[in-house]
């Protein structure tokens, strides 16, 4: 799995930085400057703490992580 952004030019999605094989599979999730997401006090903490606990991981590579899941199915 990647991680990489891009912008649509003449309608189609333009990867910036990797290429990627003809055929690949991939999920988009558009910027929208209209759009406004709104929590409450306790989601919005949740999800703060969420953020707090993830930058004090070390991580592990998507490879690894598809590894562990593959024995749930």
């Amino acid at each position: 799995m990647q991680v990489a952004t891009g912008k649509v030019i003449d309608g189609k999605v333009v990867v910036d930085g990797i290429v990627l094989p003809e055929g690949t599979v991939v999920t988009i999730f558009a910027k929208d400057a209209e759009a406004v997401v709104r929590l409450s006090p306790s989601l919005q903490s949740e999800l703060e703490e969420a953020l707090d606990e993830a930058d004090r991981e070390a991580g592990v590579s998507a490879e690894k992580l598809l590894e562990r899941l593959s024995k749930y199915g």
